[in-house]
């Protein structure tokens, strides 16, 4: 019985997403990897914002290609320190950057797996532009 729960638990572990919650540290990650960073945006009291982390970021496709593709940042109103070049209302709040902390894209809003993947699509088409 504990090898089944330590074999859950890796397994589930695999299919994490590390998200950073320091907008700093996401730069500095950004351009050491050379990648994108998406920007969560939420509060501990949206609902639309839990739904959002328990259904489209809980996707096994959305959660590895995010961090294939992307520095991932996740920013609670109530807890972290957000730069004043972010809009935190309403949330949840959605901004794509590239590595030097500029805006590529912004959404706002709960977004199901498959418009959360076009926002992806949209994003790296941007960016592929702009390097």
């Amino acid at each position: 019985m504990k090898s089944l729960f330590l074999t859950i638990i890796l397994v589930s572990s695999l299919f994490s997403l590390d998200f950073l919650n320091d907008y700093n540290e996401a730069l500095k990650e950004a351009k050491k990897v050379n990648k994108p960073i998406y920007l969560l945006i939420t509060s501990t009291s949206c609902r639309w914002c839990v739904k959002f982390e328990k259904t489209t970021l809980k996707s096994h496709q959305v959660k590895n290609r995010l961090a294939k593709e992307f520095v991932t940042l996740h920013l609670v109103r109530e807890i972290n320190v957000i730069p004043d070049k972010f809009k935190t209302t309403p949330v949840p709040r959605h901004y794509f950057l590239n590595k030097k902390g500029d805006i590529i894209f912004n959404g706002l809003g709960y977004r199901n797996e498959e418009i959360f993947n076009s926002f992806m699509d949209s994003v790296q088409k941007r960016n592929m532009k702009n390097q």
